[in-house]
C-alpha cells in the first residue's frame, strides 16, 4: 500500500529524513517510534506533501506521490489523525463532520462514525472546544475515516489522554485494523504501539536505525535507541 525509498525532506536548509525508506503492506499497521525531535512528524507530513522540499520515491498503490499537492493526496485515499487533534474548536461535532466529504457512496458515512464513537454522538450538538481530549481524539479519527482512505496516518493520537482514554482510543485503532484497515502510526506510547502494531521503524535524526516484526522489539532495542541517554 506505502513504499518509501530514499526519502530526503527538508525544511529551508535544513535537511531532516535521510534516506529514509520503508513499507506498509495492504491492511498491515505500522509504527514509527523514536524521541522528539527525530523526524517522525515530519515522516507523516512528507507522505501528504505538507514538506517544502522531498527527494526520493513515496509510493501510495504503486503511485509516485512524492510531487504531488496534499489534496491530490488525500484524494488518492490517505487519510491523516494529524498531532493535536486540530479541530474546529467553533464548531459542533456534527459540523465539524461535514466539513470532510466522503469520496465513495459506499464508504463511511456520518451514521458509521456515530456507530463507532457512541460518545461523539451524545455529543454531537456541543462545540468543539468544549469537548474532552479524548473525544476530541474520537473526532479527528471519526472526520479522517470520512474520507474513506485506504491508509491512515495517525500522529500520536495518545498524546495528552489520560489512561482511560488510552485504552479507549487503542481500542478503536485495534477494531480499525481487525476491519482490515492498513495504517502508519507515530506513537510515543510504547505499550500502546506494541500491542497495535505488526511491524516497528525506529527514527533517529532523520534515519531509520530498527526495523523488525514487534515481535523482535525487546528492551536492549528499546534502550538503545529510545532512552534518554542514547
Amino acid at each position: 500500500m506505502l513504499q518509501i525509498k530514499n526519502l530526503n525532506a527538508y525544511y529551508g536548509e535544513s535537511h531532516v529524513l535521510h534516506n529514509l525508506s520503508l513499507k506498509v503492506g495492504q491492511g498491515q499497521v505500522c509504527a514509527i517510534l523514536g524521541r522528539n525531535g527525530m523526524g517522525k512528524t515530519t515522516t507523516i507530513y512528507s507522505i501528504m506533501g505538507m514538506v517544502p522540499k522531498r527527494e526520493g520515491t513515496i509510493e501510495v498503490a504503486g503511485r509516485n506521490m512524492v510531487t504531488a499537492k496534499s489534496y491530490h493526496i488525500s484524494k488518492s485515499g490517505v487519510g491523516l489523525v494529524p498531532q493535536g487533534r486540530r479541530i474546529f474548536p467553533n464548531l459542533t461535532v456534527k459540523e465539524n463532520l461535514l466539513t470532510t466529504k466522503t469520496n465513495t457512496e459506499n464508504g463511511w458515512k456520518h451514521d458509521d462514525v456515530f456507530k463507532l464513537f457512541p460518545r461523539i454522538e451524545e455529543r454531537q450538538h456541543s462545540m468543539g472546544g468544549n469537548l474532552s481530549g479524548g473525544e476530541q481524539q474520537m473526532l479527528s479519527i471519526g472526520r479522517a475515516l470520512l474520507t474513506n482512505p485506504k491508509l491512515l496516518l495517525l500522529d500520536e493520537p495518545s498524546e495528552g489522554l489520560s489512561p482511560l482514554m488510552v485504552q479507549e482510543v487503542s481500542k478503536i485503532i485495534r477494531q480499525l485494523k481487525q476491519a482490515g484497515l492498513t495504517m502508519l502510526l507515530v506513537e510515543q506510547n510504547l505499550a500502546m504501539a506494541k500491542e497495535i502494531a505488526d511491524y516497528i521503524y525506529i527514527l533517529n535524526k532523520g534515519r531509520i536505525v530498527f526495523e523488525g516484526a514487534v515481535e523482535e522489539f525487546n528492551g536492549d532495542i528499546q534502550k538503545k535507541h529510545l532512552s534518554l541517554s542514547s
